[in-house]
């Protein structure tokens, strides 16, 4: 359980989210001993591993790779590091990320991408054997249930969605800003989806869940349409 504390005063010349990501992502350590935080609005914070996204694929990540059929849709890729281990094992994917300067793995790993955003059209839709939320990417607007309820009508017939959860059960969904190494972002929509919420969320998105698991302290679920 996180500790509640009360919210920072907002800055008067707060940065752009993409800046402050962009910031940490290109500074990243091997590890994430230095907070690199997401504020929610009731003062909650979450600690965010900005250098596990620009990492290596790790045994959590493969639980979720072992799980991914081509053709899959990497949505809110970020670095890529997904989107480039897929592509170098021969699946079919693409890695769809809406801030160009992101996808460095992907790029070098010759891996192909999509600069876009995942609610305006976006190719092959109703084909997608597997959509990735990866990193809490289900949570990316501010919506789960619009989220997930846009990823189901990418996905094919006997499509699923791979998502990350918030680790336990609780949800959040609100303006939320990014924290650390001296510097503070805007505030911006995002969601968080634990467990405790999933199939009512899913359910409400046309979706079912099919199956949950933990590992590596994170937690996921895989869902498919009603």
């Amino acid at each position: 359980m996180l500790p509640s504390v009360r919210p920072a005063p907002q800055p008067s010349a707060a940065l752009h989210p993409v800046e402050v990501l962009s910031r940490w992502l290109s500074t990243a350590a091997e590890d994430d001993l230095q907070p690199r935080l997401l504020r929610l609005a009731d003062g909650r914070l979450v600690p965010l591993p900005v250098a596990r996204w620009s990492g290596p694929v790790s045994q959590a990540d493969e639980s979720m790779l072992a799980r991914a059929t081509g053709p899959v849709l990497d949505v809110g890729c970020g670095p890529g590091r997904l989107t480039a281990a897929l592509h170098q094992r021969g699946v079919e994917v693409l890695g769809l990320e809406l801030v160009p300067e992101l996808p460095v793995l992907a790029r070098l790993a010759g891996a192909p991408l999509l600069l876009g955003d995942v609610f305006a059209p976006v190719p092959r839709a109703g084909s997608w054997r597997t959509v990735l939320l990866a990193d809490g990417n289900v949570g990316i607007g501010g919506d789960a249930v619009r989220m997930l309820r846009r990823v189901r009508g990418l996905l094919a017939p006997d499509g699923q969605v791979v998502c990350e959860l918030h680790p336990g059960a609780d949800s959040s969904s609100g303006p939320v800003r990014l924290e650390g190494l001296g510097v503070t972002s805007a505030w911006f929509p995002w969601a968080l989806l634990g467990t405790a919420a999933l199939d009512d969320t899913a359910g409400a998105a046309g979706l079912a869940v099919q199956t949950t698991w933990e590992t590596g302290g994170r937690t996921f679920a895989t869902l498919t349409a009603l």
